[in-house]
């Protein structure tokens, strides 16, 4: 499983390849070559001498053009240690394999992607004798997508829009979006791009609601991360002792849904929610939270 946001964000271009020089063209407007192959490489640059160093995500892409070392940063905050790091990983890389070097940073925080994009300098004043310059993807150029259109259009540049759109006020549509292009595509590649976004979400609002957005696509409880989340729920559902445990938890879900969406929620609706029994309907009633623009649309007839 993906542990961390930090794992997430840089092990996406492991899963997916071709998403790293997709957004380097359509996010950053770099003129990477067409790529006709495309691979993960060892990340360990350790040397004989007891010095580790390690890359988060190291790619090597052929292209008409020749080849390329993709090294992909993901970092959280600002690290004035990285001017030292990063030009020493392109230089061994080059020395290494006679290959093209290039840095990508990848990150959730504007204030982190503007310090990452300065370049690193190294040399005299006036006289540089190395320049560093990161290319950066992060919150100020991943485009925003919270259409379900355009996230079907394109899957994984909608996965890296939630994976660095996650905290802001734009978070449900980009959410609600994703979660209904992850069914146009295969379970297994659907289920390992939910765990992505789910180790991307540090706000805890928006983690629970795409995992009751993910409850709703049924597929979800297949994949690792969902028998963690089932697990909880098992534990939740023994101390509780009683099936209407598990009614309250899927009631809570349905009303979660329409409150995130900013759809209001009346007294009248609420009643009706809580009233219900059965684990069925109210399952029903949490997909069509997706959708529906008045609460009182749940209720209409099948």
């Amino acid at each position: 499983m993906v542990g961390s946001t930090h794992e997430a964000l840089h092990r996406i271009f492991q899963k997916d390849p071709g998403l790293l020089t997709h957004a380097l063209q359509r996010v950053l407007g770099v003129p990477f070559p067409e790529t006709r192959d495309i691979a993960a490489m060892n990340v360990d640059l350790t040397e004989i001498e007891p010095v580790e160093r390690r890359v988060d995500t190291l790619l090597r892409a052929e292209t008409d053009e020749g080849t390329y070392l993709l090294v992909v940063e993901s970092q959280g905050k600002a690290d004035d240690r990285k001017r030292g790091s990063w030009p020493y990983y392109l230089s061994y890389l080059y020395e290494k394999y006679r290959c093209e070097p290039v840095l990508i940073v990848i990150t959730q925080s504007s204030t982190t992607a503007r310090w990452a994009a300065r370049p690193i300098q190294l040399g005299l004043r006036g006289w540089v004798s190395l320049t560093v310059r990161p290319l950066v993807l992060g919150p100020d150029n991943v485009p925003v997508i919270a259409d379900v259109r355009a996230a079907e259009d394109d899957v994984p540049l909608a996965v890296l829009s939630a994976m660095t759109h996650g905290r802001g006020r734009q978070a449900p549509a980009i959410l609600d979006s994703l979660a209904a292009a992850l069914k146009t595509i295969d379970r297994d590649t659907a289920a390992v791009f939910a765990q992505f976004v789910d180790s991307c979400l540090v706000d805890p609002q928006a983690r629970q609601m795409w995992r009751d957005l993910m409850t709703a696509i049924q597929y979800f409880w297949r994949h690792p991360l969902a028998e963690q989340v089932r697990e909880e729920g098992r534990e939740e559902g023994r101390e509780e002792g009683r099936e209407e445990g598990r009614v309250q938890e899927r009631a809570d879900m349905v009303l979660r849904l329409l409150e995130w969406r900013g759809v209001p929620v009346g007294d009248a609706v609420r009643r009706q929610v809580y009233a219900c029994g059965d684990l069925d309907r109210l399952e029903s009633w949490a997909q069509r939270a997706m959708h529906v623009t008045d609460a009182a649309e749940l209720f209409a007839p099948e």
